[in-house]
């Protein structure tokens, strides 16, 4: 069963994010959590969060030592952490460290966060943290997992999994989707555009969109789904229907179906509905309280299709989140 972490805002008021690094760990899912949690962010006007790297031994040898760290603290750090991501490495049949995986345990018994990236998910699984849990992985070492790990809910086509205090992102640039969506989940829509902005990266792709997309590169330049993405975002509180971007694509609702499944992943109405509600999270979060303007600004209609929404995919309510992300609290 899910369950929501407390990861409490330590008395220095920064929430603190530790790393494991451990032998042959992938050096870019630790590029990742570096960019997206380690960073200063003079443009936002504070820190997000106080970042640690800790290891169990002194040197650690990467992925194919490609190179050694050094110089970062000991395990104890993670006894620390409001969030600790669990290492992932692509030798998935090699056990890990028992210390390693005790650390997972202490911190997953006082209510701290968990995030495993890639093949992280089995190093959670073997701390015996996601039994009955929902996860997903790489999609190529699902079969793997699934032998390994029977009592998982291994979700193998998603781009990531919160499953509340444990959350898992599949291959590679799943970590920054997923770092994004704890940033969002943390601090608010807008200041994780700000994050996306300085990563040039996409602002948001929901976690159930697939891992592996069939045509990532389009074989002809006007297939693109780009320009029709922009000219919707700039029409957001219209009331744009699928067949509005398909006209304005100059294709088939059938066509457009099938090159947003190709290119993005999802439905063409999934992606209007989260661009809708990332948009009425920005209003909320820039002060805008009247709840029915915020719906309609946005293309949501109502104030009750935007509390049903915003409860289905936040988890609380639009008054709850202007509390929570409001400019009065930054």
């Amino acid at each position: 069963m899910a369950k929501e972490s407390s990861h409490a805002v330590r008395s220095t008021g920064v929430h603190r994010v530790v790393v494991i690094v451990d032998e042959n760990s992938n050096p870019f899912e630790l590029g990742c959590a570096s960019e997206v949690f380690g960073l200063r962010r003079p443009e936002i006007g504070r820190d997000l969060y106080d970042f640690r790297l800790c290891s169990p031994e002194p040197c650690i040898l990467m992925r194919d030592g490609f190179f050694t760290l050094t110089g970062v603290a000991d395990l104890a750090a993670a006894d620390a952490a409001d969030t600790l991501i669990v290492p992932n490495r692509p030798d998935v049949e090699v056990p890990r460290r028992p210390a390693v995986l005790d650390a997972i345990r202490r911190a997953h018994a006082r209510g701290a966060r968990l995030i495993g990236f890639c093949s992280g998910a089995f190093t959670l699984a073997e701390a015996g943290v996601l039994d009955g849990r929902r996860a997903t992985a790489h999609w190529q070492w699902a079969d793997s997992f699934r032998a390994r790990f029977p009592s998982v809910q291994l979700e193998s086509d998603v781009l990531f999994v919160d499953d509340g205090d444990i959350l898992t992102a599949a291959g590679s640039a799943a970590a920054l989707d997923l770092g994004l969506h704890v940033v969002r989940r943390d601090h608010g829509a807008e200041v994780a555009n700000s994050v996306s902005r300085r990563l040039v990266f996409a602002a948001h792709r929901d976690g159930g969109q697939r891992q592996f997309v069939e045509r990532p590169m389009p074989d002809l330049p006007d297939e693109s789904l780009a320009p029709v993405l922009a000219w919707a975002q700039e029409r957001l509180d219209s009331p744009l229907t699928v067949s509005d971007l398909a006209a304005r694509a100059a294709i088939s609702p059938a066509t457009l179906h099938r090159r947003f499944q190709a290119q993005l992943g999802t439905t063409p109405l999934t992606w209007l509905t989260g661009e809708r509600l990332a948009l009425a999270c920005r209003l909320i979060e820039r002060g805008e309280s009247r709840f029915e303007l915020v719906a309609r600004r946005s293309g949501l209609g109502t104030a009750a299709n935007l509390r049903a929404l915003m409860r289905r995919e936040t988890g609380i309510t639009p008054s709850a989140y202007k509390r929570r992300f409001g400019p009065e609290v930054n």
